[in-house]
């Protein structure tokens, strides 16, 4: 049956439809946001998937170019794999929903969000995150939401719920908040250096819309949702669990405090070998190979219950740090000869080497998507191969972990780059994880501010980044342990994720993934602390010690850049025919050459001498033919009453034979021929444009004269 419910929402309306479309799924829901028209259908396996110890659940944002209007480029003209944008949307749709599916669930659940109409005010991410919370709500897929999420912008100093296309132009603020009625779920935030009480105000002005969302989608669940459908449990076997847990807890505790990730594991493995022998023993072979994947699940649990022990009651870290502690930093600069800059920042057994490279303007990146970002100027890319980890897995191209590291990166370093006018550079980094044993995207942020600094570009001040890990008492939420640079074991077990980075003034980029049910205020505000404080240091007392200020030259190996404007009408003239002039520059300097809409003029080249010559060259073309002015001419074209000669920009001027010389001249070819380079003054312009030329250069007045080269 069609059911249609409405709201406002930052003073647009919010239209949820039901009933009308896509029947088959579990649930499904089309969101109208303004124009914007989001179909999200969520689906889910009748039996469990076998052979994990997960839950399955798959997230995919589509991005559908009829949506704005466009045709998808390339031969088979139909949308291929998914933007980076999409994919990005995808995690953050994931990240507030997964927690609240039941912990024994094993069910593979879908979730699809197609975007079928955008109107660049009203975020299709927005409606696709309140979409799919919808649609798990209303369905039979058991779901302990409902969560929703809004987008907030900062301008001008004051905080916008969903800001339109104008305001995300001038805001300071990219911050994307989900939650419950009850809890924040879900944050993300890319910000010009925003100070940690406004960002904290930013959350709580958001939660406050998402409880409003979520009282909405309450309503329309007690409504129309389905009864919850009946599953398969694989929560452990507690008999066996208790047996395990009261035999092997002391060793279990005792083999987990290592710093070395790899003495750890190896330890680990031998007490797995040590609880399934246990278990052969105690219950028989055949009980064993039955119950492999739970028994997995055990010593899982297991290890889980005594690392949070440790940390909760004891305050005591696997690696023998305090709560508070960062592990043994050091970092590098000019480690790479040839590139244009690298940086290494270690921090434990996490390290990551990040390369920057400058190139020119055109070659920044161009975006296929739905949004009004057409391109970006400063690419950050992830790469996590298998050996930094200690595994052998082929390559296969990054996956979405490595684009959402990436972007973060990105987003954290962005708000420093200097504008295209300072620096008219495309810039690349790459960051390459060595080894991983947690917080990679944070160093890969310390690393890139050094490669990029290492590269001379004038960065507006340095970034660092540090992620804030938690393991709380679910019986009061105001009882927990934070810590300060959380390891790979630590993010495994514990309840959050808190990576921020920023600069000595404020916050540039935010991700939060937790895995209970929401973060209170208070721990959000203490997490912001905790990171202002060490990102101090890291910046402070690591990596200006290394290097102060960006280096005053860039590298020899990077391509020098002159640049100049030109009007706009010239710029036609400058390209010539064809591209006639332009190339003719390029081939005759071996410059690389950009020229803007707005008449911007980016010369490109290693040879400092061959730049300034295409610039004059370019410049003569630019500027207008005037009378009493003396250029460098080429004979085109002779005829019996004089020679045509070539000017910049493509110009054509007559010598009349009468003016070639100041002796008497019977026939032009006794003193020219085709292809002759002369020194000419305009004398006229007349009315129809035509220009007459004179090679009669009055000689004590020829150093007065302004003399242009071609």
């Amino acid at each position: 049956m069609f059911k249609s419910y409405e709201m406002e929402l930052a003073g647009r309306k919010l239209v949820i439809e039901t009933g009308k479309l896509a029947g088959l799924a579990n649930g499904s829901v089309l969101v109208k946001y303004g124009d914007t028209v989001v179909l999200v259908n969520v689906t889910a396996a009748k039996e469990p998937k076998e052979g994990i110890d997960f839950f399955p659940l798959s997230v995919d944002f589509e991005e559908k170019l009829y949506s704005v209007g466009k045709i998808p480029g390339g031969f088979s003209k139909r949308e291929g794999k998914p933007s980076d944008k999409a994919i990005l949307t995808s995690r953050a749709i994931d990240r507030p929903l997964r927690p609240l599916f039941p912990k024994d669930f094993r069910n593979e659940v879908t979730v699809v969000a197609t975007v079928m109409s955008v109107e660049m005010d009203n975020s299709p991410e927005v409606a696709a995150m309140i979409g799919a919370s919808a649609a798990l709500s209303i369905s039979d897929i058991p779901f302990y939401g409902p969560t929703a999420a809004v987008n907030v912008g900062l301008v001008n100093g004051e905080i916008v719920i969903n800001p339109t296309e104008a305001q995300r132009e001038v805001s300071d603020l990219k911050l994307t908040v989900a939650g419950t009625k009850e809890k924040i779920a879900m944050i993300e935030a890319g910000a010009n250096e925003v100070p940690d009480d406004k960002m904290l105000e930013a959350i709580k002005v958001a939660h406050n819309e998402i409880k409003n969302i979520c009282d909405f989608i309450t309503k329309i669940k007690d409504e129309i949702g389905k009864p919850k459908f009946e599953y398969k449990s694989f929560e452990v076997d507690h008999d066996l669990y208790e047996d395990i847990l009261e035999k092997f807890k002391d060793e279990t505790k005792e083999k987990v405090q290592e710093v070395d990730k790899t003495v750890r594991d190896a330890n680990v493995a031998v007490l797995t070998e040590e609880i399934e022998n246990y278990v052969s023993e105690k219950y028989g072979e055949e009980y064993l190979e039955e119950n492999k994947s739970m028994l997995a699940d055990i010593i899982y649990k297991l290890q889980k219950v005594c690392v949070r022990e440790m940390i909760f009651n004891e305050h005591k870290r696997v690696d023998g740090r305090k709560l508070d502690e960062i592990r043994p930093l050091s970092c590098e600069v000019g480690l790479l000869p040839r590139v244009h800059g690298s940086g290494l920042f270690t921090r434990g057994q996490t390290q990551v080497l990040s390369i920057a490279t400058l190139g020119m303007v055109s070659e920044e990146q161009i975006l296929d998507g739905i949004d009004e970002e057409e391109s970006k100027r400063y690419m950050h890319q992830y790469n996590f191969p298998s050996y930094s980890v200690g595994e052998t897995r082929p390559s296969r191209g990054p996956g979405r972990r490595e684009v959402g590291h990436g972007a973060l990166a990105e987003k954290a370093i962005l708000p420093v780059i200097p504008s295209k006018e300072e620096f008219p550079y495309a810039i690349r980094v790459v960051s390459e994880v060595l080894s991983s044993n947690g917080s990679t995207s944070q160093a890969s942020i310390c690393g890139s501010t050094l490669a990029l600094m290492d590269a001379g570009v004038p960065i507006k001040r340095p970034v660092a980044g540090i992620s804030t890990g938690l393991v709380t008492n679910p019986d009061n939420e105001d009882d927990y342990v934070m810590l300060v640079d959380i390891q790979g074991l630590e993010d495994f077990f514990g309840d959050m994720d808190f990576k921020v980075g920023g600069t000595e003034k404020g916050i540039t980029a935010i991700q939060v993934d937790i895995k209970v049910d929401g973060l209170s205020y208070k721990i959000i505000e203490e997490a912001f602390e905790r990171t202002r404080k060490a990102r101090k240091y890291i910046l402070d007392e690591i990596m200006l010690k290394q290097i102060e200020k960006p280096r005053e030259e860039i590298s020899k190996y990077a391509p020098k850049i002159v640049n100049t404007i030109i009007k706009t009408e010239k710029i036609k003239d400058v390209i010539g025919p064809g591209g006639k002039m332009i190339n003719k520059i390029i081939e005759e300097t071996g410059v690389k050459v950009d020229i803007e809409e707005d008449g911007q003029v980016f010369i490109y080249s290693s040879d400092g001498e061959a730049a300034k010559k295409a610039l004059k060259m370019i410049e003569n073309i630019a500027k207008d033919i005037e009378v009493g002015q003396i250029y460098d001419a080429k004979i085109e074209r002779i005829v019996t009453f004089g020679a045509f000669a070539s000017l910049p920009g493509g110009k054509e001027g007559l010598i009349h034979i009468s003016k070639i010389s100041k002796e008497r001249v019977n026939k032009v070819e006794d003193v020219l021929n085709l292809g002759d380079e002369v020194k000419v003054k305009v004398l006229e312009i007349d009315n129809q444009g035509r220009i007459n030329l004179t090679m009669k250069i009055d000689e004590s007045k020829e150093e007065k004269e302004t003399v242009v080269e071609e």
